[in-house]
């Protein structure tokens, strides 16, 4: 599986892997957006393998910062169950889709509104009154969206799930630790999918590199959610989200 990487590579990927599952165990967003990012863009390697590369060491990062998130007490059981189903449907579905779907097409409009959805986090997080927490009403759609976006696209979990909820008023800390908890299942499912199609091909040096670096990381995040104040943890994601977003989208237009 492993044979013809190159081992004098992998470590600059371990630190990358670090880094972005530090961000995304802590806002519960980013690890597939700048993984994949750096896969595609400086690598140029095919969007369906970087897809199923992210997502084959999201299947072990994710489940490092679920196990994490639950010794923390990070997680909502009523919310995990309510996001799970259709998180997975739809991502099945995107990796399905993924090589007949045309992503080039709806990126700028999803990126564009996910930049405006950081814009307003960033807003409400600096307005932020206090611990003034709200029931989401709307979560089902989002966990299919965010499931279909996140195989189609290599990553969006995350930047569509968790900001949506934070938008209608979830905690943030809860809202992170469940949502990083249920993308372990998601992403062990459409890697099954990839794996299908694609066979063990996406094993590249980058990808071992990430994972390796991820799975290091993976526990750190879980304790930043715990410990950082609403207002930061809004403020953080905010400015993650429209940095992230608006770069896909330069990139996308450009």
């Amino acid at each position: 599986m492993f044979e013809g990487l190159d081992w004098s590579q992998v470590w600059t990927f371990v630190a990358v892997g670090f880094a972005a599952q530090v961000v995304d165990g802590a806002l519960g967003m980013a690890f597939g957006v700048i993984s994949s990012t750096l896969l595609v863009s400086v690598l140029g390697v095919p969007p369906a393998t970087a897809s199923a590369g992210v997502h084959l060491v999201e299947c072990f990062t994710t489940g490092v910062s679920g196990i994490s998130h639950a010794i923390h007490r990070n997680v909502d059981k009523k919310l995990f169950l309510r996001l799970l189903v259709p998180g997975i449907v739809g991502g099945v579905a995107g990796a399905y889709l993924l090589t007949s779907l045309d992503a080039s097409v709806t990126r700028p409009f999803v990126m564009a509104y996910l930049a405006a959805i950081g814009l307003y986090l960033l807003y409400r997080g600096i307005r932020f009154p206090g611990n003034q927490h709200r029931e989401p009403r709307i979560i089902e759609p989002l966990g299919l969206a965010g499931g279909f976006l996140d195989a189609a696209g290599g990553g969006g979990w995350g930047p569509v799930v968790t900001s949506n909820l934070l938008v209608q008023g979830a905690q943030p800390r809860m809202t992170i630790g469940t949502v990083n908890s249920v993308e372990f299942f998601l992403t062990l499912t459409v890697s099954i999918t990839f794996i299908a199609h694609l066979g063990f091909a996406a094993f590249t040096t980058a990808v071992v590199g990430l994972l390796i670096g991820g799975v290091i990381a993976a526990p750190f995040g879980a304790i930043i959610a715990k410990r950082v104040p609403t207002r930061t943890l809004l403020v953080m994601v905010g400015v993650v989200l429209t940095a992230t977003s608006a770069f896909s989208l330069y990139r996308a237009l450009a």
